[in-house]
């Protein structure tokens, strides 16, 4: 894996993920708000242990009406999150409910007892708990953003409690100790830490997603990517009146390049392909490699464009022949035979694509070498 600057890492956590990492995300969101449902449960515990072990009625009241309202609100974003994808704004929404419901709670115990809102473990433990549980969403800028908004709003807690103490007696308290400044850094410096350390972890996963969707040899996007990327880009067609058509590539006879000059030369000789499809494909158009000598272009034209535009990057791949370089084989003119086939904007699902992509695949290689085949029905 290649090596990148403390810049490209940052960028690439602030970047939007791809549709493979939004997906792992989706499920991400709809895990964290079936274990928030779970949290919020306990959450009810906590009241009732605190009333057995000798705290106040008013401490104990206010730990249940902040347990009531958290568990009111997991419920209502469970069933948003179990609606996958068509929120795109939850997971930022989730993180500034999960924080600054910390928070209030904070506040509430600041006036009832001013220590009880800095040095209260139990409460202040939930940012930790919200910045980490990020990492599930596979979004880097909710991490970010959790981590922001956690710091900004605790450290206007230790502002706003300070500037209220009238002396340093009434930041004393035989349950929570002593509130020093020091020990309020300490507590904001780890708030960082925790979400530089979740953002890392997302950073990894993002690597991780990304390498799962690309192929090792021609570093082209691979079935996986395809599989994931592929309703999306059906959807906004759809939404666009538009077409989106795929032709499905295979080389013809490329067994022959591994049985005469080796795997090595095979290897190459995919990458010679690459280059040259690659060198033929427009901005908007995506080349993928499903494995071995087979291929998809994906490209948001009508089924008579695409036709056009994959017997013309045949023709251009027929001009520039493969050198094995090796013996005594001479330079060999590489060819494909393809099927196109189009989604028109009342849309058309992958699998039916690929079927009759491949339907007319196998009917060019009937009809003979080379040929493209594009045909309705």
């Amino acid at each position: 894996m290649e090596s990148r600057s403390a810049r490209e890492i940052l960028a690439a956590v602030l970047a939007r993920p791809d549709e493979v990492m939004l997906e792992v995300g989706a499920g991400g969101e709809l895990l964290v708000a079936r274990l928030r449902v779970v949290i919020a449960a306990l959450l009810l515990v906590l009241p009732l242990a605190n009333a057995v072990s000798g705290g106040t009625v008013r401490e104990t009241l206010i730990g249940l009406g902040g347990a009531v309202f958290v568990n009111v609100f997991a419920q209502v974003w469970l069933q948003l999150a179990r609606r996958r994808r068509r929120y795109r704004w939850l997971s930022f929404a989730t993180v500034a409910f999960d924080v600054t419901a910390t928070t209030a709670v904070l506040i509430v115990l600041a006036f009832a007892h001013l220590p009880a809102a800095l040095n209260s473990m139990v409460v202040w433990g939930c940012y930790l708990l919200a910045i980490v549980l990020t990492a599930l969403r596979g979004d880097g800028r909710t991490t970010l953003f959790a981590g922001a908004l956690a710091v900004l709003q605790y450290g206007a807690i230790i502002a706003a409690v300070f500037a209220f103490a009238d002396s340093p007696e009434h930041l004393l308290s035989s349950d929570y100790g002593a509130v020093t400044p020091g020990a309020q850094v300490q507590r904001v410096m780890l708030l960082v830490i925790a979400t530089m350390i979740t953002a890392t972890v997302v950073y990894r996963m993002q690597r991780l997603v990304e390498m799962s969707g690309t192929d090792g040899l021609t570093r082209l996007p691979n079935r996986t990517w395809l599989l994931h990327r592929m309703p999306r880009l059906l959807e906004v067609a759809s939404e666009e009146d538009g077409s989106l058509s795929l032709a499905l590539i295979d080389l013809d006879h490329f067994s022959r390049i591994n049985d005469e000059a080796g795997h090595h030369a095979g290897d190459r000789a995919i990458r010679h392909v690459v280059e040259v499809l690659k060198g033929m494909t427009e901005r908007n158009e995506r080349l993928v490699r499903l494995g071995g000598e087979e291929f998809v272009l994906v490209m948001p034209q009508p089924l008579g464009t695409a036709w056009e535009r994959v017997d013309a990057i045949r023709r251009v791949l027929g001009q520039r022949p493969f050198d094995p370089e090796r013996g005594n084989l001479e330079p060999l003119r590489l060819t494909f035979s393809a099927g196109v086939a189009a989604s028109p904007h009342d849309g058309h699902d992958l699998s039916t694509l690929l079927r009759r992509a491949d339907r007319r695949l196998k009917m060019a290689k009937r009809e003979g070498r080379n040929r493209v085949i594009a045909r309705d029905g």
